[in-house]
């Protein structure tokens, strides 16, 4: 059964495509379309890339770009053209619609991938042959049903197609027919096209972009446009001098992927360290603005209705002239002003066969033992600044496609003081060993990994963030183990400057003052230059030392010379004048005792703060005084009560009963006295508060 359900699927589809009627392509030009090649290449550190196509064209030409489908929205954005002595015609390339957009155009509705049982609903009213078995049969599809039917264990739904033929209506198992074939043609055909633009969704080949040319004679065209390209990178070599007196030198190489569809030849490749906004806009699959349905009233004329009113290319960075290169494998450059003659023809890709161990012993004598890194390397590139964006070019680069290249584009001595450097969130015994760099080339250095050689041996790893000529930066490499550092000496102290009184209220000034100290200790056989990174706080002034070295958003820089075998310590003092108020009248009267006594606070303030301590002191006195009355009341009050209940329980008019009456008598009168008593005390607190509001009310003393 599933067999024959699964044959009458393939049945249909092999008819559908015995009646397909498939489009003539289109007729090529009669004329050759003219290659423009690929001259210019902008890439930038943004990820995005210009190229420019520069070539020649006689008469009414045509040239064709492919691109790939990702790749048409950016075409239609940055497009740019060019004919010197002719014009621009036209510029084709194949529409895209939604795929679900193109399959609801069509009589059949393949867009949600409908089941047969689905697609024949579809075609109710279709003319169409249907084998059965051995049967056939001619007839109208009048629709799909489903129906119970009895098995084994029970009872099943199957689809059941009902057909209209000649001699009525002949209802079938949809799952007993074998074939099913479509007599109108043109309903064959609806089907095959949207079948084939299924088929043609899945389609993410080249897409081409043809471009018409109308002119006379042979002259110049340019094409340009902007698409996705990977980010350049950079790569740096450092090369620590041996001996203080011998210079340092920087190598840097840029490491570019070709990812287009065409081979770079002889291009001039520029390499922008800049971030241009660059964004993805669709403009290639053509969109539909969805339009709201409108009913129309009943039994009433439909209302005119009134709408209001509803609500313009760019410059190509400066290029240098092509100069005329030497070729290497994969990669051909021409020699940058300024390159030494020991490049000669050096290959970027490739090496040299091996030379026989006689040849290479002798090439080996005489050879010094650290390793040259810019002696046989030279910078192809020119370097140049661009309003805020800053650049390398490099002339004559040929580098095929989906093919990477490095390219030296700094090969310069530059200036680095070695250095250590220590900060205590990073290592809280060691600092690290680094170097300061000072950017002599005369080129911007975009940021980037360093791989530091002393001498011969490999030294660490290191960071280098975006160094513009004449800037100098910090970097480490690794943990300088012949230094230790002590940096647990700390402490914090708060003092009173100053303190007035207005309008009852004390305003104190206190300074806090935070003392660090480090302790280096130096066990190597040299003089070292250690650099401590202090963290820097907002709000905090640097009173020990004078001031940093440097100062970020972030921290201090300190230099400390630490001779060989020896320590050497520095100390860094910070301090913060913050305000405080007080207000007297609530204010506890220690507090106001001990600002009292404060030498750093004036004296007639300090008087002041004594008498309404005083005044404070008879008011807190008054109050625990009236507070310890109250507490003897409720004492009493609760006796009372237990007497009375005992008074309840004791046989009337006996003695017992008479001697609680006497207690209760005496226990009123105790309690009378503590109330007067009481009462006297909220007056003298009362009195005492008075007197230190009014005191208070417009006391107003400066320093």
């Amino acid at each position: 059964m599933k067999n024959a359900f699964r044959s009458g699927i393939l049945s249909l589809l092999v008819s559908a495509t015995a009646f397909a009627q498939p489009v003539a392509p289109p007729k090529p030009d009669a004329k050759a379309a003219t290659d423009v090649p690929v001259k210019v290449v902008v890439l930038f550190s943004s990820g995005v890339g210009y190229f420019e196509h520069i070539g020649s064209v006689t008469g009414d030409a045509t040239t064709e770009l492919r691109f790939k489908t990702h790749q048409i929205n950016d075409i239609l954005k940055s497009l740019v053209l060019q004919d010197t002595s002719g014009r621009v015609a036209s510029v084709v390339y194949p529409s895209q619609d939604p795929l679900s957009k193109t399959l609801k155009s069509f009589q059949v509705d393949l867009s949600n991938n409908p089941a047969l049982a689905e697609l024949l609903n579809q075609l109710r009213g279709a003319k169409v042959r249907i084998s059965v078995g051995a049967d056939k049969l001619t007839g109208t599809i009048l629709g799909l049903e489903k129906k119970p039917k009895a098995v084994e264990k029970g009872q099943i739904e199957i689809w059941q197609l009902n057909l209209l033929t000649d001699a009525g209506i002949r209802p079938m198992a949809l799952d007993e027919v074998t074939r099913i074939e479509l007599e109108e043609a043109q309903l064959q055909e609806e089907l095959n096209k949207a079948l084939s633009a299924i088929a043609q969704s899945r389609d993410q080949d080249k897409k081409p972009v043809t471009i018409k040319f109308l002119g006379q004679a042979e002259r110049a065209v340019r094409i340009g446009y902007v698409v996705e390209t990977p980010v350049w990178k950079t790569s740096y070599r450092l090369l620590m001098p041996a001996k203080p007196q011998d210079p340092a030198a920087l190598q840097g190489w840029a490491i570019v992927e070709n990812q287009t569809d065409n081979d770079w030849s002889e291009v001039q490749l520029s390499l922008v360290s800049g971030r241009p906004i660059s964004f993805i806009q669709e403009l290639y699959q053509p969109l539909y603005i969805p339009r709201p349905v409108v009913y129309p009233e009943l039994f009433a004329s439909l209302k005119p209705q009134s709408y209001e009113a509803g609500m313009e290319a760019g410059k190509r960075p400066a290029r240098a002239e092509l100069r005329d290169g030497e070729e290497a494998a994969g990669v051909k450059v021409a020699d940058a002003p300024n390159n030494r003659a020991v490049m000669g023809r050096a290959r970027l890709a490739g090496a040299a066969p091996a030379a026989p161990a006689s040849t290479r012993e002798k090439m080996l004598q005489g050879i010094d033992t650290n390793i040259d890194i810019t002696g046989s390397v030279a910078s192809v590139a020119s370097a140049s600044k661009i309003g805020e964006l800053f650049q390398y070019t490099v002339a004559n680069v040929s580098l095929p496609r989906q093919r990477s290249s490095m390219l030296p584009i700094i090969t310069d001595p530059i200036e680095v003081e070695k250095v250590s450097i220590y900060n205590q969130s990073v290592l809280p015994k060691n600092p690290l060993t680094g170097a300061r760099i000072k950017n002599t080339t005369t080129k911007h250095l975009l940021q980037g990994p360093v791989t530091v050689l002393e001498g011969s041996s490999y030294a660490g790893d290191a960071r280098i963030d975006n160094v513009p000529p004449g800037q100098q930066r910090l970097l480490s490499y690794g943990i300088d183990l012949q230094m230790l550092i002590n940096a647990s000496k700390n402490k914090q102290d708060s003092l009173i400057e100053s303190g007035k009184i207005v309008k009852g209220v004390l305003n104190i000034q206190r300074r806090h003052v935070f003392t660090q100290e480090y302790v280096a200790e130096n066990k190597d056989t040299r003089n070292k230059t250690l650099i401590v990174e202090h963290p820097f706080r907002q709000g905090w002034k640097l009173i020990e030392p004078e001031k940093a070295v440097e100062t970020t958003e972030n921290l201090y820089r300190f230099s400390v010379p630490v001779p060989a075998e020896k320590s050497a310590s520095l100390t860094v003092k910070e301090q913060i004048v913050q305000g405080e108020s007080i207000a007297i009248l609530p204010a506890d009267w220690s507090t106001l005792d001990l600002f009292a006594k404060n030498g750093e606070i004036s004296k007639k303030v300090r008087d002041a703060l004594g008498k309404a301590a005083a005044l404070k002191q008879t008011m807190t006195e008054a109050q625990r005084q009236i507070d310890q009355l109250r507490n003897q009341i409720n004492q009493l009050t609760q006796d009372e009560n237990r007497i009375r209940e005992n008074i309840k329980a004791v046989p009337a008019r006996s003695a017992q009963q008479t001697r609680l009456l006497e207690e209760l008598d005496e226990q009123d009168k105790q309690i009378k006295g503590l109330y007067d008593r009481q009462k006297a005390g909220q007056k003298n607190l009362d009195s005492a508060r008075k007197e230190l509001e009014d005191y208070l009310k417009d006391l107003t003393l400066e320093e």
